[in-house]
């Protein structure tokens, strides 16, 4: 394998591939993190909440493994890029390692008791293990969109409080607004009765909201970032953005026709492209300074050796193809519409 690709070129091959991993965990769990910020206000009855963990149930396990594989893929083939990343952001993927396991557990507990006081402490840490990492996600890229505070030894200078800067918690915004439109398409999609209205109807409601701040961070990130001088370098990179405004328009023709299953796709579209938004104006940089530029992680400082990347890519061709096949498969098999009869199955949720 090494001797097809020079290593320059499986550096920059694996740069595409972790900016592809995260765009697909953004899409797969993003409908859940979207359903389940959206819980406490599309659910009004027992059997509305239930919808929405069911609508979730089956997929959300299985969408947090993209998460893992980003992550693993950023410590094998940029491990420096790992640790500092780990560093600098140690707080709030800590924060974002709870959330998860608290809505994994909500999934899990909250028919263990029938009690509504217990049921609704876990419809909180449902709505928490969704919202809070949609907002950190969204934080976490911005900054490092616009840069972090680490010097040449790669030690961060900063500290929480200074992540969330304006930049950063617009980042944090629109990621809950993206999720959350995702999330309510998918309700729309999986529900029938008036959890598919209210699911169409917040869609339909959001998709302003979430255009505004896709504006608004384009503008903001031209003052804030760096991301656009390679869009300058290289005009053709300009197609990223936009196809992510050709599918954000769509998802809202789509919707305006109930056409679903179309208009997830396009928000799928959207969130891939306005995640490569950021990855091609960061490049060659994976954590970008803004203290000092030469301080930057970049593919030349971060990379793995060329046999790694290699055995890397082997075993990327053979296995994520099966996933993508497992996956597909539980799709088709919970891909039909949440009715009462489901609800009170013994397995559902």
């Amino acid at each position: 394998m090494s001797e097809l690709l020079s290593y320059d070129c499986l550096k920059t091959l694996w740069f595409l591939i972790w900016g592809l991993l995260w765009a697909i965990y953004f899409i797969l769990d993003g409908f859940d993190l979207g359903m389940g910020t959206l819980l406490p206000f599309l659910a009004g009855t027992e059997d509305e909440r239930r919808v929405i963990y069911n609508a979730a149930g089956p997929f959300w396990d299985g969408n947090e493994v993209w998460l893992i594989t980003a992550g693993g893929v950023t410590f094998a083939a940029f491990p420096l890029a790992y640790a500092v990343m780990f560093s600098a952001l140690y707080a709030p993927l800590l924060i974002l390692l709870f959330a998860l396991i608290f809505r994994a557990v909500s999934f899990e507990f909250r028919n263990k008791i029938d009690n509504p006081q217990w049921r609704f402490l876990w419809d909180c840490f449902q709505f928490l293990g969704n919202a809070v990492p949609a907002l950190l996600l969204g934080v976490a890229f911005a900054n490092l969109f616009q840069g972090i505070p680490i010097n040449e030894q790669g030690v961060y200078m900063g500290n929480l409080f200074s992540l969330l800067n304006i930049y950063g918690l617009l980042g944090g915004v629109l990621f809950v607004a993206m999720f959350s439109l995702h999330g309510a398409i998918w309700l729309g999609i999986r529900a029938e009765g008036s959890m598919h209205a209210k699911g169409l109807a917040a869609a339909k409601g959001l998709w302003p909201v979430l255009t505004a701040l896709a504006v608004a961070f384009l503008m903001a990130s031209a003052y804030y970032t760096p991301l656009y001088a390679n869009y300058a370098y290289t005009p053709a990179l300009s197609v990223i953005p936009v196809l992510a405004v050709v599918s954000l328009v769509l998802v809202r023709f789509m919707l305006a026709g109930n056409m679903l299953k179309a208009a997830f796709f396009c928000s799928a579209g959207f969130i891939l492209f306005a995640t490569f938004f950021g990855v091609m104006g960061m490049f060659p940089a994976i954590i970008p300074s803004n203290i000092t530029p030469g301080a930057s992680i970049t593919l030349a400082k971060a990379a793995s050796s060329p046999l790694t990347l290699s055995i890397m890519l082997a075993v990327s061709l053979v296995c994520v193809p099966v996933v993508i096949l497992y996956q597909s498969w539980v799709y088709s098999v919970f891909s039909y519409k949440i009715t009462k009869k489901d609800l009170d199955s013994e397995h559902s949720y």
